[in-house]
């Protein structure tokens, strides 16, 4: 199907004020914010799309996708999980691939000015950040502009 680097950005929306932000990079490397304000943090990265194990569906891979090859995710870390110390906070926000449809791949590797783009909620219930599995925002994963 296809193959090479897929962009992808993730959306923090409404981050707790005072609290580091961090997407995990391999085992323990951290990337930091690509753009943040009060209202939101961004964090823009690249997986690898390898060669699929059966028809229709998507293989990802590289630096940034963790898990099992049938239910790969981005790890969003806070606090000290970010690199933040002095905190209470020590959380990490699973944010699934699976949802990307291989017609916003094609959409997104023919124009490159265009990126996939998951928007989360930053504060949890408990005012915290946010941490375990992650709904996405939205209607989930969406082709957008790259700037």
């Amino acid at each position: 199907m296809w193959s090479g680097d897929l962009p992808i950005r993730i959306t923090v929306e409404r981050p707790p004020a005072g609290v580091a932000i961090q997407v995990q990079r391999g085992r323990d490397g951290l990337l930091p914010p690509s753009r943040s304000s009060r209202q939101s943090i961004s964090f823009d990265l690249v997986v690898r799309l390898g060669t699929p194990r059966a028809p229709g569906t998507l293989r990802f891979l590289g630096e940034f996708a963790q898990g099992p090859a049938a239910g790969r995710f981005v790890y969003v870390n806070s606090g000290a999980r970010a690199g933040q110390r002095d905190t209470c906070w020590d959380r990490r926000a699973k944010v699934a691939l699976g949802g990307i449809t291989p017609a916003q791949v094609r959409r997104v590797l023919v124009d490159k000015r265009l990126v996939l783009e998951a928007r989360i909620a930053g504060t949890a219930r408990d005012g915290g950040p946010m941490c375990a599995s992650v709904p996405l925002l939205g209607n989930g994963w969406a082709v957008t502009a790259a700037t």
